[in-house]
């Protein structure tokens, strides 16, 4: 099971506000965690949204409209996400509660959320077939 913990925004970081020397290292530490307990997928900080782009799609089958950052409403905002591959949603909690505070300051706040697996969004054969060629290419071209 896969589960993508969001760090939500804070006004701190997205004005740009980087995280201390410590709270660096804290996190290096929980990820080196994570590493060796071999759950560890990706993990990223993500540049304010000022230099973000959002696409919407306001008509079924129209024309994407795109907009550039800053985006209001910094609750609703991502600062990072952790991915994880765990056994058990309990497993994924637990992961999420050893998490230092993401932005250091006691503002902190993550979402988790599971990902969906390929086959769970559709039993279509083929399709599935499909997927499974695709991810295989991407696993190809990150091995180089």
């Amino acid at each position: 099971m896969r589960f993508m913990m969001i760090v939500k925004a804070t006004t701190d970081s997205e004005a740009g506000v980087l995280p201390s020397d410590e709270l660096i290292a804290a996190m290096q530490k929980y990820n080196e965690e994570m590493i060796k307990a071999g759950v560890l997928l990706a993990a990223d900080g993500l540049q304010p949204s000022s230099t973000g782009i959002r696409i919407s799609y306001p008509e079924p089958g129209g024309k994407p409209k795109v907009v550039d950052g800053p985006f209001t409403e910094a609750k609703e905002m991502i600062a990072g996400y952790t991915l994880i591959e765990v056994k058990s949603r309990e497993e994924a909690i637990e992961w999420a509660l050893r998490m230092p505070d993401p932005h250091g300051f006691g503002q902190g706040e993550i979402e988790l959320r599971q990902v969906f697996e390929f086959e769970e969004l559709t039993d279509n054969a083929e399709t599935q077939e499909k997927e499974a060629v695709l991810r295989q290419e991407i696993e190809g071209q990150r091995r180089g």
